[in-house]
């Protein structure tokens, strides 16, 4: 497995990991009584394979236990990222509490506002920001990010300097303006995370989006495996890198055409 970076953090990820937000979807949950220990089974897969970076969020308490229960014992070799939509510091205390609970941690290293109205500042009246650096202080979090769909709020974000990693959608199919924020991040030493590389399951060629992130050395896709066979493809591809040629090129632009 391949490491790298993640911006101005420093936190060294690996390069393909793990989106935890799969792990109530209705293929684990068709296990039942059982789905807890098929989605602990997938979460142990992904670090065998060499995943160490984690990526959940509050907005889903199951998905947040299920990937605090299968990381318990190797809670010191794997970084975890979890996020926060609250909207003042008061409910960011709670739902950090409760995250904290959950992941069976006293700190998580990157933790990201989601979905903010606003990207939230130093002094701001919300207190938002300032009630991360007082956590950072603390080292209840160890770094802040942002989370988000919207394309100007992940690029105020990146540019206003005060965040060190962002997650925002990118995939294969994503317009030309998207790659201009991964290049963004870039230039200004952000992490860049990339949220549903397989769009939200509508990419379903596993082979042409790995190979696609391939090209963006600095970005880092959590892939959200829905089930064993899937998150091997992705194991086997990153252990076995696809040739990027004129053939490969020619079948994702074939792809792009098609859904845009």
């Amino acid at each position: 497995m391949e490491f790298i970076s993640l911006g101005k953090s420093n936190l060294l990820v690996s390069k393909n990991s793990f989106g935890a937000m799969s792990l109530d979807c209705k293929e684990i949950e068709s296990f039942g009584g059982e789905a807890d220990e098929k989605a602990c089974a997938i979460v142990h897969h992904a670090y065998s394979g060499g995943m160490n970076f984690f990526d959940t969020s509050h907005s889903s308490p199951v998905c947040e236990k299920r990937m605090g229960d299968a990381l318990h014992g190797i809670r010191q070799n794997v970084i975890i990222a979890t996020k926060t939509s609250s909207q003042s510091a008061a409910e960011i205390r709670r739902d950090l509490n409760e995250s904290l609970f959950a992941l069976e941690t006293d700190f998580i290293d990157l933790y990201q506002i989601e979905n903010p109205l606003i990207v939230p500042l130093k002094d701001g009246s919300d207190g938002i920001y300032n009630e991360m650096l007082t956590l950072k202080e603390k080292g209840i979090i160890r770094h802040i990010g942002i989370a988000t769909e919207d394309y100007e709020l992940v690029k105020q974000a990146v540019e206003c300097g005060l965040y060190e990693t962002v997650q925002f959608p990118f995939s294969m199919i994503s317009p030309d303006s998207v790659a201009e924020l991964v290049r963004l991040c870039e230039k200004n030493d952000v992490g860049c995370i990339a949220m549903q590389p397989l769009n939200g399951g509508i990419v379903n060629n596993i082979p042409l989006a790995f190979g696609f992130f391939q090209q963006y050395e600095n970005v880092v896709p959590v892939w959200g495996a829905h089930t064993d066979e899937e998150l091997q493809q992705i194991l086997y591809f990153n252990d076995h890198p696809i040739v990027i040629d004129d053939e490969f090129k020619k079948e994702v632009e074939k792809v792009r055409l098609f859904f845009n």
